[in-house]
């Protein structure tokens, strides 16, 4: 695989909560299993059937979703300015731009997100509201220069290596002006073998009583287990510094997901 290739994983949106929906678990198992995984996994996303069923796994797989696009949305607010410019990497469904462009009437936003399929869903989740935001196609390294007033990429980092995760906030960095904030969240959980079961396990049965059938829900864990190239909270936060962050802090944990907010240095 070549480093590109992971790097891709970096625009595409809120995937982990789809990994019970059969055909992409399938697709991910896939896709996870060959050299070249990119094409196979993104695939998924060109049934214009499959992407409509996007909207309807997070709240069922991701403790307090809403909550957590709501805190997203106030912590930008903390520094972003009325007129700002807001980039969301991994943008495809636009379910945060819709929370973000509803919260705040003047900021504008650049969206960037690999499949068209998503993008495609991302304006009609928008409506009226897709006015203020710039869809792209592309990943983080064809991302705008930018400057803007703060970031966010959400469910998106697990599926980066070290490597890449690291590469990919640095370039999101690049992006900020100073003292700009970033919003992330994702899988971050104690990876030591018994502490790591009993996350995915928890995660399973959130999963299982809002609805997943137990079996897919088991399913989805031992995907996750064994396909994603999952950090401890600790190693995450070790990342955002050593992309050139600073005040990093813990404002959200649901189970397996942590959610920071750091800033550009001034």
């Amino acid at each position: 695989m070549s480093v590109r290739e992971p790097q891709r994983f970096a625009a595409c949106r809120n995937v982990g909560y789809h990994f019970v929906q059969a055909n992409l678990l399938s697709a991910l198992r896939d896709s996870m299993s060959r050299l070249e995984p990119w094409s196979s996994f993104l695939s998924s996303f060109s049934d214009p059937n499959a992407v409509a069923r996007y909207a309807e796994g997070p709240v069922r797989q991701v403790p307090g979703f809403h909550g957590m696009q709501q805190m997203a949305a106030l912590l930008l607010a903390e520094s972003v300015p009325d007129d700002g410019q807001v980039l969301v990497l991994g943008a495809g469904g636009g379910l945060e731009l819709k929370v973000f462009a509803d919260a705040q009437a003047g900021w504008h936003f650049v969206g960037v997100d690999p499949s068209a399929e998503m993008l495609k869903l991302a304006n009609l989740t928008l409506g009226p509201l897709a006015s203020r935001v710039e869809l792209h196609q592309g990943y983080i390294d064809t991302a705008p220069a930018g400057p803007f007033d703060g970031a966010c990429c959400l469910l998106t980092l697990h599926f980066l290596a070290a490597e890449q995760r690291l590469h990919t906030l640095t370039e999101l960095r690049r992006r900020l002006k100073p003292a700009a904030p970033l919003v992330v969240a994702h899988h971050s959980f104690p990876q030591a073998v018994a502490e790591k079961s009993r996350w995915l396990s928890r995660y399973a049965a959130f999963a299982a009583a809002s609805g997943i059938p137990a079996s897919d829900a088991k399913n989805a864990a031992a995907a996750i287990s064994d396909r994603l190239p999952l950090l401890s909270p600790e190693q995450d936060v070790a990342l955002l510094t050593e992309a050139g962050f600073d005040n990093v802090e813990l404002f959200y944990a649901g189970f397996t997901f942590k959610g920071w907010v750091a800033y550009n240095p001034s």
